[in-house]
This record gives structure tokens, sequence and C-alpha cells, in this order.
């Protein structure tokens, strides 16, 4: 009988097992997503982040967001994910957060974007523009109508990644120590008021500064400023400017819809593995939304109290005021435009937007509000 030679069999059929057990290892892989990270002992590896503030600590609504942004965080991840969060002054000073988040001193900040208007001017539109569009329309605008690219594509060059972080929906005009009753009074005015908005106030007469929100209420009691806008009751009610203000003016035509960001070292971020990465992003979405519940839910009883309680004289102002400050805010939206080709990009998607928004507001929105008043006394 012939000698039967197994070997060659063997060796083939061991080697068909490998190949078909490393399959099996790289689809196992595929359905199970990226790569962890582990550490050498082999737990997930876990990171402890900075986050600063252009906000006094704990502060409502403003404050208490990037808290409970840090608290979401830590809980999503299982502990992975540790951010402490710094209030103004404790780590970098209130307008020192964007330089602070994009040299890589802190990984996060939360402020608002037309803080620095300075080095980046279209920064402005991703918090209001004058007269624009409200809280709904802006988060519309930029999750689904192409803003968010925009705004990561000019902080990119900061080595920053920007994410909606809180809106504050329509704000007041502010506190006043004399009436506004004509455009003349405006002169003269000297205001804290940021953004376009100041500018708006700057071309009118008057004298706009940026001072950090702890700074306000010495500023109005000594007489630095002759007025303020801050956000609205909620917040103004626990500053106490009723205390050292006589009028209270609505409404706020130069912030109709203010959106906060949080603002991620993408050097920092790109470190992290998937899955924190999406912890990051959803958990900042969910406080962009959370906020503007808050106001919503908080504002009608703050202002309550300071009207009936403490005597605050509540003002609108004059229609042909609102309207020369719209006029002049739609000429240096055109000038700036004219000179600054980015600002000009971003002004014409937003107008694009509005185009298309507004219209339909108009009829539903807008529309609803005046039904809902048919019938009241």
């Amino acid at each position: 009988m012939k000698k039967i030679n197994w070997y060659p069999p063997i060796i083939l059929g061991l080697l068909a097992l490998l190949v078909i057990t490393f399959g099996a290892l790289v689809a196992s892989r595929a359905t199970q997503g990226p790569a962890q990270h582990f550490t050498a002992g082999g737990e997930q590896e876990s990171f402890e982040w900075k986050l600063v503030t252009t906000w006094p600590k704990n502060f409502p609504g403003l404050g208490s967001a990037p808290e409970r942004f840090a608290k979401n965080v830590g809980a999503m991840s299982g502990g992975r994910l540790k951010i402490k969060v710094y209030g103004a002054g404790e780590l970098v000073p209130a307008m020192g957060v964007f330089g602070a988040v994009s040299e890589g001193a802190a990984q996060m900040g939360h402020g608002a974007a037309y803080y620095w208007k300075g080095k980046v001017p279209a920064a402005q539109f991703f918090t209001a523009v004058p007269f624009g569009l409200n809280a709904q329309e802006m988060n519309g605008w930029l999750h689904y109508g192409g803003g968010m690219e925009l705004w990561e594509e000019i902080y990119a060059p900061f080595d920053l990644i920007p994410l909606a972080g809180g809106s504050t929906g329509v704000q007041m005009a502010g506190w006043f120590n004399r009436e506004i009753n004509t455009v003349e009074d405006l002169k003269g005015l000297k205001m804290r008021i940021p953004g376009l908005g100041g500018e708006v106030l700057n071309r009118a007469g008057g004298t706009a500064v940026t001072i950090p929100g702890g700074e306000l209420y010495t500023a109005l009691q000594t007489g630095v400023i002759d007025a303020t806008e801050w956000v609205g009751p909620y917040n103004d009610l626990a500053f106490g400017f009723h205390q050292i203000a006589d009028y209270y003016y609505y409404p706020g035509w130069h912030e109709p819809g203010s959106i906060l960001e949080f603002i991620v070292n993408k050097t920092a971020f790109e470190k992290l593995p998937p899955d924190l990465q999406a912890i990051v992003r959803t958990a900042a979405r969910a406080v962009n939304q959370d906020m503007l519940d808050e106001y919503t839910a908080r504002n009608n009883r703050a202002l309550k109290e300071l009207v009936e309680k403490h005597g605050v004289q509540l003002k609108r102002l004059p229609d042909d005021v609102i309207a020369y400050l719209k006029k002049v805010n739609r000429q240096i939206m055109e000038e700036t435009a004219a000179k600054d080709a980015q600002f000009a990009r971003v002004y014409e998607a937003v107008k694009e937007f509005e185009s298309e928004v507004i219209p339909y507001h108009r009829i539903s929105e807008e529309a609803y509000y005046q039904t809902r008043a048919i019938g009241e006394n």
C-alpha cells in the first residue's frame, strides 16, 4: 500500500483556519466601531480638561450652563472626561477666554462670539445681529442652514472648534439713567453694549464700551456709564440693576436671539477617542436648548418682581428711535461687508437664510402671536 503524506493537507487546513479567524476578527472590530484608547494597564484612557468662561462663577443662566455641561460630560463618559470650570478672572480674565483656548492654556471656553470682533469681525454674526434672527431662527441657521460650517471655517485658523452653547432669547434694550424719547437722547450716552449694537450706538452719537458682567454694577452706580444692557429680567434681577438705574427699556433690538458659544481647542479635541468627541458635541447641543428653556421659564417671573416689588419703570423705545437705529445698522453692515470679504460672505449667508425663514414666520409665529392677542383686554 502506498504511504499517504498528510502534512500538506494539515498545513493547508491550518492556514485556512487562520484566514477565517482573522476575517472574523476584522468583521467584529468593524461592527464594534472605532478602537478605544487604553492605558498601559489595560484601562480606558481618561482626560482632564479646563473650561474658562467670561461669566461670574455659577451666575444664573450664563454661568450655570458650563457647569451643567461639565457635569453631563462627566456622567455620560463614566468619568473618563473630567472638566473643571473656572469663572471669569479665576484662571484668565473674562476677555481672555478666546486667546487662552486658542493657545491651549485651557481646552475649552464658554462666552459669546461677538466679544472677539477685534480678532474676527465676522464672529459677531454667531452671537446676534441687530434686527436679525431670533433664537429659534439662529438655531435653525446654525444647525440646518449652513451656519455652523461657516463658523468652523472662520475659527479654524485659531485652532478652535465652535459649538452653540446656549441662547438667551430676545434680550432687553437695557437699564438707563435717562429717558430715551428721541434720537437726540442717544447723543453723548455712554453705554455698555458690545458687538454690532455698540457700533450702531457709536454712529448714533453715543459711546459704546465693553465691560465684563462682573464690573457692570459698579460702573453704572459710579457714573462711569449712563446705561447698560446685559441680558433680561432673570439675570438683571440677580445683578441688582434696579437698585441703581431708573428706567428699564425694551425691546432688545441689538440682540434678538443671542447665541452663546463653547469653543474647544482643536488639538485637544482630536486627542479624544470618537465616543468622547461625540459626548462633547451632544452635551453642548443639550445645553444650548436647555438655556433657552430656562430663560423662557424664568424671565417673566423676574420681570414681575422687578415691576411690582421694586417699582421699576418699564418703558418701550419710541418707534422713531427704533427706525433710526435700524437704518444705521443697515449702513454699518453694508460698509463693513464692503471692506471685509469674510464678513461679507457670512452676511450674505445670513440674508439668504432670512429671505427663507422670515416670510414663513410672518404667517406662522408672528401671525399666531397676533391671533393669541385677539379679544384680550
